[in-house]
């Protein structure tokens, strides 16, 4: 296959952009990809466009948003498709991206997720995402996302030991890096004192799906991420010497069953562990060769679930992680440099291009300061469809210095 590489990134605030239109939004971020790579007044190289979006069509009465931000764009005659894959829709469209050039089908990509998720009550909100679950077994009853997540946590409680400290830390941890990224929708730092550890906290972080408390969720949030994307063997690679490209290393891709009562051991995450395998495969790298990781941390057990299930840590050791600052920005194996879904937010069809528009950013050691890894030479994104049932991990790797 062509090795394919990322020559552009873009990316809005996260946060309430319910004033603003759903493809703007979107168009915002793809401006700033374009003025990234280079080719504001060059984007008729741009044959292809992939958006990644789960609920426009039920949260913003828009459909047909892929044409419509080409339009938005003045990117005509470019080809356009919409990728829906629930919260995984953003991976999965920077996956489509890179199978269109490896193909050798076309030579530039152009990917954007974006989602407005408050434009609805938050009720509604949380209706609609739980709309993913199995029809008939899962959603009729009632259950939603927080509700097994709550769930999961209780069962990770009772194996390992984890306490709700312990979640309360990875939310500090998570927001000391959120506070320094201009892009996150909570940008407010928060103590371990001030959520857990003294008599009050209880007051403003209150139980949401027990034992998940306020601090242990993501927000809700609007936003959109951009790349472009081009191969390394075309000749249109020579509009891109803004910045060096970035190569995406490995991509891989797993589902596991829609009921997660029918898995065997609802603990054990198969379709991450099967896409992180299959993405180490492809790169020719195993977990210890990661620099850094973004993983989907909607609620911030999974911060803890993924990293042990792509090997980073044994199972139920991650924790101890955390408490020892393996995962902070100057730790070992820093884990959501970003602010992860938790500080960052969570626009479902854009999250997965977030993660990796981090990867690239990271691995281009632009990061702000107090939130730069030091020296990344791979970091890995895990982005976490349904309850686990559809998941994709990417790679990227910077290029020979």
């Amino acid at each position: 296959m062509r090795e394919v590489s990322i020559v552009g990134i873009g990316h809005t605030v996260f946060g309430n952009l319910s004033d603003f239109d759903l493809v703007d939004v979107m168009g915002f971020a793809s401006g700033n990809a374009l003025d990234d790579a280079g080719i504001r007044e060059e984007r008729e190289i741009i044959e292809q466009v992939f958006v990644a979006n789960m609920g426009g069509g039920i949260l913003n009465h828009q459909t047909g948003i892929a044409s419509s931000l080409v339009s938005r764009m003045d990117m005509e005659p470019a080809m356009a498709e919409l990728i829906e894959n629930g919260p995984a829709s953003g991976a999965s469209a920077v996956k489509m991206g890179y199978m269109a050039i490896a193909s050798g089908m076309v030579d530039v990509v152009m990917v954007t997720g974006g989602e407005l998720m408050r434009t609805v009550t938050g009720w509604e909100g949380t209706d609609f995402v739980a709309s993913l679950l199995h029809p008939e077994a899962e959603y009729n009853y009632g259950l939603t996302l927080p509700a097994y997540g709550g769930m999961f946590t209780r069962m990770y409680m009772e194996r390992y030991g984890l306490t709700e400290r312990d979640l309360g830390l990875v939310a500090v941890k998570d927001h000391q890096n959120g506070e320094k990224n201009p892009y996150a929708h909570v940008r407010v730092p928060c103590t371990i004192d001030a959520i857990h550890d003294n008599e009050n906290a209880h007051v403003i972080n209150n139980y949401i799906a027990e034992p998940l408390r306020m601090y242990g969720m993501c927000p809700v949030s609007d936003g959109a991420a951009s790349l472009i994307l081009c191969a390394n063997d075309s000749p249109k690679m020579k509009y891109f010497t803004k910045e060096k490209p970035i190569l995406i290393s490995g991509i891989g891709s797993a589902t596991d069953t829609h009921c997660v009562h029918n898995r065997k051991d609802p603990l054990i995450l198969d379709a991450v562990r099967l896409a992180a395998e299959r993405a180490y495969a492809m790169a020719e790298l195993k977990p210890a060769d990661i620099s850094f990781a973004e993983l989907h941390d909607a609620f911030v057990i999974l911060e803890l679930a993924i990293s042990e299930e792509i090997g980073f840590f044994p199972r139920g050791k991650a924790a101890e992680a955390v408490r020892n600052g393996v995962t902070a920005i100057d730790g070992a194996k820093p884990v959501n440099t970003s602010g992860g879904l938790k500080s960052k937010g969570h626009p479902v069809g854009a999250t997965g291009v977030s993660q990796v528009f981090e990867l690239v950013k990271q691995l281009r050691e632009q990061g702000e300061e107090g939130r730069q890894v030091k020296n990344p030479k791979h970091g890995m994104a895990v982005n976490f469809g349904g309850f686990g049932n559809n998941v994709v991990a990417i790679i990227c790797s910077k290029g020979e210095e």
